[in-house]
């Protein structure tokens, strides 16, 4: 089974960016945000039971990576995205993606830490809360006991920190 490296943070912190830099430079798959793709064609805002369905879909697309024969995947986004966002936007979190990140496993957590421009898109709410959601994602990954790296700074220095860490957590 393939490697799995993990980038997370809030919106807009760079972690697209980041993960198809990776994917590049490794050569290797990424797994794209499943909920992207899908509030891009609901046609409708979105209502708290989509996350379920949003979860579900980004673990199944997950796994097919992970199964694919790559040597290790990147992971554009987990279900810790959805957990914080649930919790943030509906004060409650369904107990499905609540168990799903508490069993998933990652060799390798990059923590995007959002001190770039915040840039508009349709599909992100929330730019001045980004610092306090962030604060909510080293929070879960200290008291999970989640081994990870903050990632900060412009695009070639994010790469530059990613890779070494990928280089010295998975490589030896």
């Amino acid at each position: 089974m393939a490697k799995r490296i993990l980038i997370t943070g809030p919106e807009c912190s760079g972690k697209t960016t980041l993960a198809t830099e990776l994917a590049r430079f490794y050569g290797t798959l990424w797994v794209p945000e499943y909920a992207r793709r899908y509030l891009n064609n609901i046609g409708r805002p979105y209502e708290e039971h989509d996350l379920l369905v949003i979860a579900r879909n980004q673990v199944k697309e997950e796994k097919e990576a992970a199964d694919s024969g790559a040597p290790f995947i990147i992971l554009d986004t987990s279900l810790l995205v959805i957990k914080i966002w649930s919790e943030y936007k509906y004060g409650r979190v369904d107990p499905w993606i609540q168990e799903q990140w508490e069993s998933a496993e990652y060799d390798v957590i990059l923590l995007c830490k959002p001190d770039i421009e915040w840039e508009f898109d349709p599909l992100r709410e929330s730019p001045q809360f980004r610092d306090q959601l962030y604060q909510a994602y080293k929070k879960y990954l200290n008291d999970g006991l989640r081994k990870h790296k903050v990632i900060t700074g412009q695009a070639n220095a994010r790469l530059e920190k990613a890779v070494k860490y990928v280089q010295n957590t998975l490589m030896g």
